[in-house]
């Protein structure tokens, strides 16, 4: 089989070459790799016992491997966590326990950040805390460059400590299975994990900042999305919480991040200054907030910020008297009156506008002058922004409503807050049966994920949505070629090679330098091909030095994870580039001393912890 061994280093080779320098997409890459391996081992198949061992039923089981089904069942779990608000909601409560000091709130955000990505596919983590460290910069007058790479790195070591808390610990996990070795238990790695995540804490929390560029962007002066402000309406009910509040300099403490312009009450029109002014039921409050703050309003009290529906006007299977919508998911979206636009000079009632689009304008942007009148009344012009609120599908077909432009960038769903509840519930019992071993991580992933949709907190086209087609045919190319190389004997030649460069050196220095080897390689190829890949040779390994396998498969879970010295090898390094503003060489600035001091960390602690 030496001919086939050596063919399959071949296709490793130009699958990395392609896959580091983007020669074609990455699924494309993956789905090619897939297919070179099948056409391959059809005209030159490999025998066992009289028997084709690399069939392509064999080949293509990657894409019903339990650890792919797990990683996306989880993705779809991760997003009604997100759709719904919980995370978010959570996230922003660390701003306001930091006491003032920017260490102290790093750290919170930090370790909220790790914890949840003990139990969550680490990339909706953060893109959830992203928005909170920008806020945090804000606030204390940083620059963002200095508290994105530790967000992404904090995500990746609190991914570490249990079996779920990344992808690459169930990949490893399945190559396990796959080489017929015993498979880890949920915590079976936690301790060393924690270990080793407790000493990247402090170097991510002291040290990593220091070594990062303050780079200051656009962005950065920048917390909610673009910075623009949109004059909205809030009518005040008689169960309001708003009843009975002042608002001293324009400002209500029940509405956070809203600035009061105006209030209508009946035929009177009260300006600034409001320091005597108290709030009653039948105001109508004119305010000025940016679209994230007008949208986490929304999401908690949908009918406050309607303007004008009547109640015997509501579009059929839409809205309810009450202003709340009856089916469908919901998000916001920015379109511009545009030039010549017949909606020019008219007001939202004249216009009709959401009988005609079956979407609501909830704010107004002008750029010219500070608007102080309710929206309703306002005639538009040409280039106004107007925040619409609607269904995906109706929010599309702004496209092609001619009076309007529709800003396609700025289409975002809106979350859920009242199927907060069903989700948590859903996830923490997924949590306790795949920990307990009640029944197995992917009976227990899956099954949370068909109950997101059934209890309403998805979709199915958002559960879908959720699905990342990279992971999918990443995931499948990287174990079709561990699979290839386990039964071509590659894994046992290069663990062989190894073992012959190393000598007479002992279990310990071998699990260590090994360990060196697999956190190198994760910064230029994939993790999850590195996990993959790397298994077959870690149990091979073990069984020629004499310890049990999972010892050397553990080293391949915490250096696989260790790409944090590349932006290619982990997908949270690349979600946090544009918002850091950084370049290839702060990772390797910031990266590197951390790969190290993982080294060191595990060759110390890793040999007396498994008594080798």
């Amino acid at each position: 089989m030496e001919f086939q061994m050596w063919a399959v280093f071949a296709f490793i080779l130009v699958g990395l070459v392609f896959y580091v320098f983007e020669r074609a997409a990455m699924e494309v890459t993956s789905l090619g790799i897939i297919c070179a391996l099948l056409i391959f081992f059809h005209f030159f198949p490999v025998i066992h016992d009289g028997v084709p061992a690399l069939t392509p039923g064999r080949i293509l089981q990657g894409f019903a491997n339990p650890a792919l089904i797990t990683v996306l069942a989880l993705l779809v779990m991760g997003q009604g966590m997100v759709r719904t608000g919980v995370l978010d909601r959570g996230a922003n409560l660390l701003l306001g326990v930091g006491g003032g000091s920017l260490t102290v709130s790093l750290l919170l955000i930090l370790v909220a950040a790790m914890a949840v990505s003990a139990f969550l596919n680490n990339i909706p983590v953060v893109v959830i805390f992203i928005p909170i460290m920008q806020a945090l910069a804000h606030r204390y007058g940083r620059s963002a460059s200095k508290l994105m790479i530790p967000l992404s790195y904090g995500s990746v070591l609190g991914g570490m400590t249990t079996l779920i808390g990344s992808s690459t610990n169930l990949l490893v996990n399945s190559a396990l299975i796959e080489v017929k070795a015993t498979p880890f238990g949920f915590f079976d790695f936690t301790i060393p994990g924690l270990v080793m995540a407790s000493v990247g804490l402090i170097y991510v929390l002291l040290v990593a900042p220091r070594l990062l560029p303050d780079r200051s962007g656009m962005a950065d002066s920048i917390v909610d999305g673009d910075g623009k402000h949109f004059v909205a309406q809030i009518t005040v009910t008689a169960e309001s919480k708003l009843v009975g509040k002042g608002a001293p300099g324009g400002h209500f403490s029940v509405l956070p991040d809203k600035t009061l312009r105006m209030v209508q009450r009946g035929e009177q029109a009260i300006l600034p200054p409001f320091e005597d002014f108290t709030v009653r039921p039948g105001d109508i409050l004119v305010v000025s907030a940016t679209r994230k703050a007008l949208g986490n309003f929304l999401a908690e009290d949908p009918g406050l910020l309607y303007p004008d529906l009547e109640e015997d006007r509501d579009v059929p299977g839409q809205v309810t008297s009450g202003g709340r919508w009856l089916e469908g998911g919901q998000a916001l979206a920015e379109v511009m009156v545009a030039p010549a636009s017949g909606l020019a000079g008219l007001t939202l009632p004249q216009i009709g506008f959401r009988y005609k689009t079956h979407c609501i304008v909830l704010g107004l942007q002008r750029r010219s002058r500070m608007v102080r009148e309710r929206i309703t009344g306002i005639r538009l012009r040409a280039g106004d922004v107007l925040l619409v609120q609607g269904q995906p599908d109706d929010i599309a077909a702004l496209k092609r409503f001619r009076d309007v432009v529709l800003l396609e960038w700025s289409a975002e769903e809106l979350p859920v807050l009242d199927h907060a509840k069903r989700a948590t519930l859903i996830f923490i019992t997924v949590l306790a049966l795949a920990a307990s071993g009640v029944v197995p991580i992917v009976v227990a992933a899956l099954t949370g994920a068909a109950a997101m949709v059934v209890v309403g907190v998805l979709n199915v086209r958002q559960a879908f949505q959720a699905v990342d087609p990279k992971i999918v045919t990443t995931i499948g190319a990287a174990l079709a070629l561990g699979v290839t190389l386990q039964e071509t004997g590659g894994a046992r030649y290069i663990a062989q090679g190894l073992l012959t460069t190393l000598g007479d050196a002992g279990p310990a220095t071998i699990l260590s330098l090994f360990f060196l080897l697999v956190a190198g390689l994760s910064n230029i190829i994939s993790t999850k091909t590195a996990a993959v890949l790397f298994t077959p040779i870690a149990v091979d390994l073990a069984v020629a030095v004499g310890v049990e396998p999972q010892v050397f498969a553990v080293a391949v879970v915490f250096a696989a994870n260790c790409s944090f010295a590349s932006p290619l090898g982990y997908q949270t390094n690349l979600l946090v580039m544009g918002p850091g503003h950084y370049k290839f060489i702060d990772f390797v600035r910031a990266g590197t001393p951390l790969i190290v001091l993982m080294w060191i960390v595990f060759s110390l602690f890793a040999p007396w912890y498994y008594g080798i």
